[in-house]
């Protein structure tokens, strides 16, 4: 007969194989298929992790207008994707007040990643040519993976 702290072990690990792995805490869950598929059609399906609720509403409620796109869904996908994106909304880049925040790139946590080891014209590489093409230097950003394992600059954006 087992003893029930080593039942609770098993049912731990068990429960942790199942949840999206953090490597270095730059690994995120993008698993949602309708999410991945209208999303990431046309840019990386970003982490959900790394905009609050509010500013996800924000976006999917002005997809008609999405910088500059059409991007507009039919309801059940809206809704999908939607209830997915707020279950799964980071919690620590709520503004106070005002606006939600709609660009991934103006969070204090990406300025501060990306500010430091960067070099100052890497948004104008034309393999890069935005703060929103993740892919150009994370390689694997299509699966979550945001870790220095899967960092690599494009050739001449060194410093």
């Amino acid at each position: 007969m087992r003893k029930p702290t080593a039942n609770l072990a098993v049912c731990l690990l068990a429960a942790m194989a199942a949840l999206p792995a953090h490597a270095d805490g730059q690994r995120f869950d993008v698993r949602n298929p309708a999410y991945r598929q209208e999303c990431g059609s046309c840019h990386v399906a970003y982490p959900p992790q790394l905009l609050p609720a509010a500013s996800w509403r924000a976006l999917m409620n002005g997809l008609d207008r999405h910088f500059g796109s059409d991007a507009s869904l039919d309801p059940a996908s809206h809704a999908e994707i939607l209830r997915y994106l707020e279950a799964n909304a980071g919690r620590r880049h709520a503004r106070a007040a005002g606006k939600p925040q709609l660009r991934i790139s103006e969070t204090r946590w990406f300025v501060h990643e990306h500010a430091e080891e960067l070099p100052r014209d890497i948004w104008k590489h034309p393999a890069v040519k935005s703060a929103a093409n993740c892919a150009a230097c994370h390689t694997a950003a299509d699966s979550g993976d945001y870790s220095g394992r899967s960092l690599r600059l494009p050739k001449g954006a060194g410093k």
